[in-house]
């Protein structure tokens, strides 16, 4: 009875250790005598023990925080910027083979192009620009891993940090640029306001009818305000013949 129970024990212990269950996002890459023989699954592969090896591969997008890097920017500002990775093993060969720990090297490779892309550009333009510098750093990753049978899909700069200082700096001056601009509006409409009023005063000394129709209604303006004193202001043609008949006088007085 005994027997029997350990031949049972055994013979569970085989199958358990030959047969082996990939699911269908997993690969097992199958090494014979310590040679690369081939990649399996999903599903229920054979496994001959001590002759063959399988190491399990996942193919799903992994999700990787990049550790908050110091970089100093283009134009002599020290940043925090921290981000994350989006990548997935498509042969499973080579992250395998190629490479000792393919997150690992993923992680360090992504630290050193962050620093580097970033470095290369003011200020502004990592405030300013980010989906174009996610796509530069993005490329760059993806043409480095490839070799490692890594897809990097995506990259996202999280949070780029600025010190004390250096916010002050920046809200003084968006202070300033915003009061330039009002100042720049300000002065394009006194401009264009003392244009349009030039146009109409040449048109009024052009055309004496319209410039008596303004006069008229500035009267009827002033009447509706209620006051009780109204003062009306007498065109200079009506007082031109008096004033031409007064200097007569004057020099046959003399």
């Amino acid at each position: 009875m005994l027997t029997g129970l350990v031949i049972l024990g055994f013979v569970i212990l085989a199958i358990m250790t030959i047969f082996k269950i990939l699911n269908e996002y997993e690969r097992g890459v199958i090494f014979f005598l310590g040679r690369f023989q081939k990649v399996k699954g999903p599903g229920i592969i054979i496994v001959v023990p001590f002759i063959q090896k399988m190491t399990r591969v996942d193919l799903r997008v992994i999700v990787m925080d990049v550790p908050t890097q110091d970089v100093i920017s283009k134009d002599n500002v020290s940043v925090k910027v921290n981000a994350v990775v989006y990548f997935r093993i498509v042969d499973p060969e080579k992250a395998i083979i190629q490479v000792v720990n393919v997150f690992e090297a993923t992680s360090q490779i992504a630290q050193t192009t962050l620093r580097s892309v970033l470095g290369q550009h003011e200020l502004d333009e990592m405030l300013s620009e980010r989906d174009k510098l996610n796509a530069d750093i993005q490329q760059i990753l993806d043409r480095h891993t490839d070799a490692w049978g890594i897809k990097v899909a995506n990259v996202e700069i999280k949070h780029i940090d600025l010190d004390e200082s250096m916010i002050r700096a920046i809200a003084a001056q968006a202070e300033a640029e915003r009061s330039r601009r009002a100042k720049v509006i300000h002065a394009e409409g006194e401009r264009q306001a003392a244009g349009q009023l030039s146009e109409a005063a040449a048109l009024l000394g052009v055309n004496k009818q319209a410039l008596q129709l303004r006069y008229l209604q500035t009267l009827t303006e002033v009447a509706t305000e209620g006051t009780n004193t109204i003062i009306f202001p007498l065109p200079m043609d009506l007082l031109t013949p008096l004033l031409q008949l007064d200097k007569g006088k004057d020099d046959r007085s003399s």
